[in-house]
């Protein structure tokens, strides 16, 4: 309470924020918790990634939109046509959309550069199955 008080006090805070969206298309099989496994089964999944700044750049941009698009299709190819399970984080993890969104978040981080902060991942498995993901 006692900083969104001095926020209003001594001025606006503003904070910014761009999404690109990519696809790629995998399989998975749930281990269930009675130990069963689902019948494998493919989706065509679809990623929002959101990232956020406090401030534009030199550009008057958070991040070029191509930059960010191409880090997030370098980690949506590394899923693309394999079952999931295949990789390694998904053979220590279930593969749901709640991890995949995981998997992405946590390998996109690692990449963004300094001054932008990532948001959010949201998987889409299906039309109007999101799965989200932020710290």
């Amino acid at each position: 309470m006692g900083w969104v008080y001095l926020l209003l006090i001594f001025g606006e805070f503003a904070l910014f924020s761009i999404t690109v969206e990519t696809y790629f298309w995998a399989s998975h099989q749930l281990s269930l918790p009675d130990g069963t496994k689902e019948a494998i089964h493919n989706h065509n999944w679809k990623v929002a990634a959101e990232i956020k700044s406090d401030k534009l750049d030199e550009m008057e941009v958070v991040m070029d939109f191509h930059l960010l698009k191409a880090m997030v299709d370098n980690i949506a190819i590394q899923l693309n046509n394999i079952p999931l399970e295949k990789i390694d984080h998904f053979q220590q993890n279930n593969s749901s959309a709640e991890n995949v969104a995981k998997f992405i978040y946590e390998n996109l981080e690692a990449a963004l550069p300094k001054g932008v902060e990532l948001a959010s991942i949201a998987v889409t498995e299906e039309p109007g199955c999101i799965a989200k993901f932020s710290k």
